[in-house]
């Protein structure tokens, strides 16, 4: 997979997305910013990052999928990509459902999915080096172009929806303490069933992790 990298970018999703529409990339693409000046959160909060930390975007066509992957639970798919890696690599990351990656109780970084198409497109930013008050920082060492060159080797050879959600079961205990938000409301975890596809009820309400 090609990777671009630019030494800034407002937000590498959103570069990816237009580059896509308007035919000046196509997937299997990867492009990176080594600051990153706009980029987008979860329910439209900006991620701002300084050098040294990861932003990127991958552009990968929905056909690379395994069958047994909905759609609406993308980011938790590569997301747990991301953190099967960094946990190889030593480190106790974790993630919150659906697409927050967490050191103990401290925010380091997340994932925001958007499909183009036939296309999916992710973002992945993650604290590596600096980080805002409240936030942390990856707890191993490593630079954004080794885990970038690491992560896109990992769709060569994807594992398939079951054998990813057969250990996110057991990893989402850890998101019970915290809350998730649907349609501009907070709502609690504590009491949340997980389904197979990684939806969730909660309160008689099912949620997918569209992001």
């Amino acid at each position: 997979m090609e990777t671009y990298w630019f030494d800034s970018l407002p937000s590498t999703q959103t570069y990816m997305i237009e580059a896509l529409k308007a035919g000046e990339l196509s997937a299997p693409v990867c492009i990176g910013a080594r600051r990153q000046t706009m980029g987008k959160g979860s329910r439209g909060n900006r991620w701002i990052g300084e050098e040294g930390n990861l932003f990127i975007s991958l552009a990968l066509p929905l056909s690379i999928f395994p069958e047994d992957l909905k759609l609406e639970s993308s980011s938790i798919y590569m997301a747990f990509l991301m953190k099967e890696f960094l946990a190889q690599k030593g480190s106790r990351v974790w993630l919150k459902w659906p697409n927050d990656f967490y050191l103990e109780e401290k925010k380091i970084g997340g994932v925001i999915t958007n499909i183009v198409q036939e296309t999916l497109v992710c973002g992945i930013g993650l604290n590596l080096a600096t980080a805002p008050e409240a936030f942390g920082i990856v707890d191993v060492a490593l630079s954004p172009y080794e885990i970038t060159e690491s992560y896109c080797r990992l769709f060569e050879n994807l594992p398939s929806w079951k054998q990813i959600f057969s250990k996110y079961q057991l990893e989402f205990e850890h998101s019970r303490v915290f809350f998730t938000h649907h349609n501009h409301e907070k709502i609690a975890l504590k009491e949340a069933v997980l389904l197979e596809d990684g939806s969730l009820v909660c309160d008689g309400q099912r949620i997918f992790s569209i992001r």
